[in-house]
């Protein structure tokens, strides 16, 4: 028995598709309202500044002047020496803090509490008048002066910053070496590995993704903190700035300039700390966080890109 079956079309014809989705993008009117109150707010505190009795024309005229720049100088200098000993001291504190041995334990805990617990005003302060205490410094045939000379206002301002600063480290580091986990250590010991090989090539590395970012945050805190050290009587910027002001007559102005000189240095470390991170991002995800060009490339190019449409 034969069934013929009849076909409206051809047999090779598929069957239609779905209807294309139009994608409308979902207005949000909130952003609109919160965005032109931001720039409504910033246009006021601009024409306020605008209006103030202030000679905005003596801030470039002294920004490039050479005592500026000295003291633009003194103040890296001082930011980098700082940071030099606070991550030495820091290390040799966090690897002491871990120690089995009590005594070094303790002695690394007491540090840190002593110098995290007083602010660093007060200690530059108790190292500019510990002449009241030491009159004499004798180091036997090596060195021996008077404590007020031996304590100049740059060594002062280097001892209160980097000793007080090594004690944040300390933490810093230490936090970054507990990260690691310690079946890492393990089975490198397993391997035949040595103990300081195991921290330079296995411990370290790893921790350096937690040591870096807040390592970062550190340096260009000390260059603001550098800030303090005119009252040791330093020449860094703002003591500059602060003496430029006096002898002008135009103190407010001078303050807007070491203001502005600190925002330029501070985003200059700011974009160091980023690909420093992103370089020991490696290994950590499969894709690295885009760098500063590329984010200013995406966004260029997302702004000729439709952002709704109808797909064939």
């Amino acid at each position: 028995m034969t069934v013929d079956i009849k076909t409206d079309g051809p047999a090779d014809t598929p069957p239609a598709g779905p209807e294309a989705i139009k994608a409308i993008p979902v207005r949000h009117y909130g952003r609109y309202v919160s965005a032109v109150v931001a720039l409504a707010l910033l246009a006021g505190v601009v024409y306020a500044f605008s209006q103030g009795k202030i000679n905005w024309g003596a801030i470039p005229d002294y920004f490039f002047d050479g005592r500026v720049l000295t003291g633009v100088g003194k103040t890296l200098l001082l930011t980098v020496l700082s940071m030099t000993i606070g991550i030495v001291g820091g290390i040799l504190l966090a690897v002491m803090r871990l120690s089995k041995n009590p005594v070094t334990s303790s002695i690394a805990w007491f540090y840190i509490w002593f110098f995290r617990g007083t602010p660093v005003l007060v200690q530059l302060v108790v190292w500019f008048n510990l002449g009241l205490v030491f009159e004499y410094i004798n180091l036997g045939p090596v060195y021996k002066d008077q404590w007020s000379d031996f304590m100049t206002p740059f060594l002062t301002a280097l001892l209160g910053l980097g000793l007080n600063e090594a004690a944040y480290m300390a933490e810093i580091c230490r936090a970054g070496l507990l990260a690691v986990d310690e079946g890492q250590t393990e089975a490198a010991h397993a391997l035949g590995m040595s103990h300081a090989r195991t921290l330079r090539r296995i411990v370290i590395p790893q921790a350096m993704r937690v040591i870096v970012p807040p390592t970062g945050n550190e340096v260009i805190n000390m260059l603001k903190t550098t800030s303090l050290v005119s009252v040791v009587q330093y020449s860094e910027l703002f003591r500059v700035a602060q003496d430029i002001g006096q002898t002008s007559g135009a103190p407010a102005e001078m303050l807007f300039l070491a203001a502005a000189w600190y925002l330029l240095l501070t985003s200059v470390f700011s974009v160091g700390q980023y690909y420093l991170e992103r370089y020991y991002a490696r290994g950590s995800s499969r894709q690295l966080p885009p760098t500063v060009f590329q984010k200013v490339r995406a966004n260029m190019l997302s702004l000729g890109r439709p952002r709704g449409g109808t797909t064939a």
